[in-house]
């Protein structure tokens, strides 16, 4: 009995030796992969928006950011389309009028505070509310938004959320008796946090009357363009997608969408978050001018893969305007010193060359080439990481990827090596200390 309750301690302690290191800083690397997509600027910003002319004849459809931040592409993406079916007023707004760090480090300035908004609109209520997917979902930090969407709901705006944004609409009580959807990671969680919610799988939006709800981030751009349906008619929408470069419209019905589920090769983002410890950092410089399709497209693609770090950069360290008028401010210039890559999007950057005064840096002009944004910054990624990787970026994006050239490493096999090397090392260490207390006794 002796023999055996040794021998059963002494796997018990090699097994937690193998465990200790791999375990302990896997999760350090993993919680910081996570704070890190929200970082906050450690600076303040005075800048102000760029006011643009009101046009009370049009609907305005304002884009909901919290304090804390939103999803880069649902903040950005259904913001471009509605501003380019010219169809609508458009603003971001926020509970507070100071900047909003976006996924990746991107920094917005909203273009109206809720105040703003309710001064500009004489206390009426926008005809259209798009609701991101928020980073403090569940948390008290959201109040002051899911208050605001009732109150908003009640004189009558039509909302739509985007991805995990139907979250934030559950969270306020505006989805119970209602069909719903939201992106596939979360949707069966929303199952049981909202029963009341009736939760629809495999489509890319659900339109029910005065609540439009997307699954994952992409799928805003066809809830957008459902939207835009709605208040411009079918063919503004045709000519809104044609305009953007999405070439999955399906008028007056959700495109048919397989429903995503979790996959053996779905591992691979674990061990980029708990283990790739020397992620490149790439500088994304902001150019005047620049789509908001463009910039989700870099900031979202390389942090949803959470393989990549980046920080926004300008030629002077000034704020930009966007295609479409809204306000960005990056974190400084572009320095070799703690980049390892000089991400230039934007087709009309790449056509001016804007970033050329830094050729030491080997600027990678991203949309040098025709093509839906995220076409390119997926064939970049896969490149400079693995094809696993960008594959379950994409699932995550919602975005189909069978018509890219995707090149590179099939999987991250440095990375994945390293918890069984911290594994033999735990095992060594206890091997050391246990034959040096056998010679002593």
């Amino acid at each position: 009995m002796r023999a055996f309750l040794r021998v059963t301690l002494t796997v018990l302690a090699f097994t937690v030796a193998a465990l200790t290191l791999p375990l302990t800083l896997g999760a350090v690397a993993l919680s910081a992969s996570f704070e890190n997509r929200y970082a906050p600027r450690t600076e303040g910003v005075s800048t102000q928006p760029v006011r643009r002319a009101h046009d009370p004849a049009k609907p305005t459809a304002v884009i909901v950011v919290g304090n804390q931040g939103a999803v880069v592409s649902d903040t950005l993406v259904p913001y471009e389309i509605l501003a380019a079916s010219g169809a609508f007023n458009v603003y971001t707004v926020a509970p507070e009028a100071r900047p909003v760090t976006l996924t990746g480090g991107l920094d917005l300035i909203p273009d109206l505070s809720f105040a703003g908004l309710d001064r500009l609109l004489a206390s009426a209520a926008p005809e259209v509310v798009v609701m991101p997917a928020l980073p403090d979902l569940g948390e008290p930090t959201t109040r002051p938004v899911t208050d605001w969407l009732k109150q908003q709901s009640s004189k009558g705006s039509l909302l739509m959320s985007v991805c995990n944004g139907s979250g934030v609409l559950a969270s306020a009580g505006l989805l119970d008796g209602r069909k719903a959807t939201a992106h596939w990671i979360r949707i069966g969680g929303f199952d049981e946090e909202f029963p009341a919610v009736d939760w629809v799988r495999g489509t890319r939006y659900v339109d029910d009357g005065n609540i439009v709800t997307t699954a994952g981030i992409l799928s805003g751009v066809d809830g957008a363009l459902r939207l835009t349906e709605r208040f411009a008619g079918t063919e503004a929408a045709r000519k809104t997608a044609e305009a953007v470069g999405w070439t999955h419209y399906s008028p007056g019905s959700s495109p048919p969408m397989t429903q995503n589920t979790f996959e053996a090769a779905d591992t691979v983002v674990g061990f980029n978050t708990a283990f790739n410890w020397d992620k490149p950092t790439l500088g994304v410089l902001l150019t005047n001018g620049i789509r908001e399709l463009e910039l989700a497209a870099v900031f979202d693609t390389y942090g949803q893969s959470l393989a990549v770090e980046t920080t926004a950069l300008g030629l002077d360290g000034t704020p930009i305007q966007s295609r479409h008028g809204l306000t960005f401010a990056p974190r400084g210039t572009p320095s070799a010193d703690g980049l390892d890559r000089l991400i230039v999007p934007g087709a009309d950057a790449a056509a001016r060359h804007a970033a050329d005064r830094y050729s030491a840096l080997s600027p990678v002009y991203l949309h040098a080439a025709p093509g839906f944004p995220f076409d390119a910054v997926l064939e970049d990624l896969a490149r400079i990481t693995d094809t696993a990787t960008t594959r379950w970026t994409a699932r995550t994006l919602e975005y189909r990827t069978d018509h890219l050239a995707l090149g590179g490493a099939a999987w991250p096999w440095t990375v994945t090596l390293r918890p069984f090397g911290l594994a033999v090392l735990g095992l060594l260490a206890a091997f050391g200390i246990r034959a040096r207390y056998r010679r002593r006794a």
